[in-house]
C-alpha cells in the first residue's frame, strides 16, 4: 500500500515565523540558535531562502561593511520581506535612505540628522514634558485601560506629528500608517499587499499636500528640512514616500513598544521597578535597558553584493543576510544573564536595538528623550502600572511590539 510522502519537517531556527513572535516563544528558539548554529542558512522560509544571523560580534561586523552587505532597496533593502521580483510586478517603489548605500545614503542622511542634534532634542524636553504630563494625568487610577492607546501610541504621535508640522487632528493617521508601513506579512502575501499599497498612496498623497504647503511657507519641521536640501529636494515621489515611511515607522515603533515595555516589563520584575522607584537617577540606564530587552524591530536585512566568507560560511553574492538584534541583544557573550531586565545593568548601552554603523537609527536621541520623559513624569507622580492581562502581540518578525496591554494604575 502507497504511503504519503511526508512533509519536509520546518527547519528549526527559521525564526522568521509570525507565531513565535505572536506566541512570545522566541527567547528558547533564539537561545538555541545561538549555542547550536549562530550563523544558519535557512533554505525555505515564507520570505525565501535566507542567511540567518543570531549572535552579536557578526551582526556589527556585517553593519561596518556596507560595500560587502548592501542595503539598497533595489536588491531588496532592509527587511526580510523585500523581494525585488514582486517590486517590480506591483511597481512599489519605496525608496529610503535608509535602504540606501553610500554616496546616495549620505547625502540624503546628513540632510536628516541636524533635525535630531543634540541641541535639537534638548529644545524638545520641556514641551515633550508638559505633553506627557497632560497624558499621564488624564488617566484613571485603579481602572483598567489599554496602556498602548491611551500612552505608547499617544506619546508617540504626538511627537510625530510636532516633527513633522503635521496638522494636530489628524495625527491619528500617522498611527495607522506606521502600521502598515511597518507589517512585513501584508507585504509578502499578495492578497493584502494591495491594500498596503493603498494605504502607503493615501500618505503619499497626504504629504505631498503638506510638501506643497510648505513650499509656499517653510517653517522648521522635517518637511520644511527637506526642501531646504539639496540632496532631498528634488525627490521622486516614491522616494519621498519612501523616506516618510522610514521617519514615521521608525520614530513610532522604537519609541512606542519600549514604552510599553516599561509597563509590561518592570511588572515581570517588580524587584527591578522596585529599585527604580527607590532612586530616580537610574532611569537613563533602565531606558536603554529597556530598549535593550524589547528591541522594538527584530531584524534587520542585507544582500550580500559580492561573494563573501562569514564566521567560515561561504556567502555568495545575492543571498539575503538577515541579522537579528532581538536575539543579538540577549547574546550571554555580551548580555550576562540577558533574557532578563536589569536596570543597573553596566553595559546596557551597547544594545543594537538602533543599529550600528551608517545606518544607526538618525532618531535614536528623540526616542531616548520620550521614554525618559515617561518615566520621569511617572516617578514625579508616583505613579505604577500593574499589568491585569497578557498582551496581545504583533504577531510579525520585524516589528516586536504590543497591539494592546491592559493595565492599571496605582500610587506607591
Amino acid at each position: 500500500m502507497a504511503t504519503a510522502a511526508l512533509e519536509p519537517a520546518a527547519d528549526p531556527f527559521d525564526v522568521s515565523r509570525p507565531e513565535i513572535y505572536a506566541e512570545d516563544t522566541f527567547e528558547e528558539i533564539f537561545r538555541r540558535h545561538r549555542a547550536e548554529a549562530p550563523i544558519h542558512y535557512v533554505n525555505d522560509s515564507g520570505f525565501g531562502p535566507y542567511w540567518s544571523v543570531s549572535t552579536y560580534k557578526p551582526i556589527v561586523h556585517i553593519e561596518a561593511l556596507p560595500k560587502i552587505f548592501s542595503s539598497d532597496w533595489e536588491k531588496g533593502g532592509i527587511a526580510i520581506s523585500g523581494n525585488p521580483e514582486m517590486l517590480k510586478q506591483y511597481n512599489m517603489r519605496e525608496p529610503m535612505f535608509i535602504a540606501m548605500d553610500p554616496p546616495k545614503h549620505t547625502g540624503q542622511r546628513r540632510t536628516v540628522a541636524p533635525s535630531f542634534g543634540p541641541s535639537e532634542v534638548a529644545a524638545m524636553k520641556a514641551e515633550c514634558a508638559a505633553r506627557t504630563g497632560e497624558v499621564l494625568d488624564s488617566l484613571p487610577i485603579g481602572e483598567a485601560f489599554d496602556w498602548v492607546q491611551r500612552v505608547s501610541i499617544e506619546l508617540t504621535t504626538g511627537m510625530l506629528a510636532k516633527l513633522f508640522g503635521y496638522p494636530w487632528e489628524q495625527r491619528h493617521h500617522l498611527t495607522e500608517w506606521s502600521d502598515f508601513g511597518g507589517d512585513v506579512e501584508l507585504i509578502k502575501n499578495p492578497d493584502t499587499i494591495e491594500l498596503r499599497l493603498a494605504k502607503m498612496q493615501e500618505m503619499g498623497m497626504a504629504f505631498a499636500a503638506l510638501w506643497q504647503e510648505r513650499m509656499a511657507n517653510p517653517g522648521k519641521d522635517l518637511i520644511s528640512v527637506m526642501l531646504k536640501s539639496d540632496a532631498m529636494r528634488e525627490m521622486e515621489p516614491e522616494e519621498f514616500i519612501g523616506n516618510l515611511i522610514l521617519l514615521i515607522v521608525g520614530g513610532n515603533d522604537t519609541t512606542r513598544n519600549s514604552m510599553s515595555a516599561y509597563a509590561y516589563g518592570l511588572n515581570k520584575y517588580p524587584d527591578e521597578r522596585a529599585k527604580l522607584e527607590a532612586d530616580p537617577s537610574l532611569i537613563p540606564n533602565a531606558v536603554q535597558e529597556l530598549i535593550r530587552w524589547q528591541t522594538p524591530l527584530s531584524h534587520m536585512r542585507r544582500t550580500a553584493a559580492v561573494d563573501t566568507e562569514l564566521d567560515g560560511h561561504q556567502i555568495k553574492a545575492g543571498d539575503m543576510v538577515v541579522m537579528w538584534y532581538i536575539s543579538a541583544n540577549r547574546d550571554e557573550s555580551v548580555f550576562k544573564d540577558g533574557e532578563h531586565i536589569r536596570i543597573e545593568r553596566e553595559n546596557a548601552r551597547r544594545h543594537l536595538s538602533f543599529g550600528y554603523g551608517i545606518h544607526r537609527c538618525v532618531g535614536a536621541r528623540v526616542a531616548e528623550l520620550q521614554l525618559v520623559t515617561l518615566l520621569e513624569e511617572m516617578a514625579k507622580r508616583r505613579l505604577r502600572a500593574n499589568v491585569i492581562g497578557e498582551p496581545t502581540r504583533v504577531p510579525a518578525c520585524f516589528v516586536h511590539g504590543y497591539k494592546s496591554l491592559q493595565v492599571e494604575l496605582s500610587r506607591y
